[in-house]
């Protein structure tokens, strides 16, 4: 499941405050809906830790995707006028 959060964060990097906030958002959604995390017996705690987990791993995609964009930018320069 690590690398749905990886690819959520490099498709929606260039926008990066709302790959973390969907990150964290979705994926306790996701957990929830696939029965990974009853809400009636666990509670709310491991909600919470999966959303800091899913924006930590969206984080990580949302920084290669930076890098990419930032080595791009230092590779062509735009010219000065």
């Amino acid at each position: 499941m690590i690398p749905t959060m990886l690819a959520l964060g490099l498709v929606l990097g260039w926008w990066w405050r709302t790959a973390l906030v969907v990150a964290a958002v979705i994926w306790p959604i996701m957990l929830v809906l696939s029965g990974a995390v009853l809400l009636t017996t666990d509670g709310l705690a491991p909600l919470a830790v999966g959303a800091l987990l899913a924006v930590a791993n969206a984080a990580v995609g949302v920084a290669v995707i930076q890098g990419v964009r930032w080595l791009v930018r230092r590779a062509h320069p735009q010219p000065t006028a």
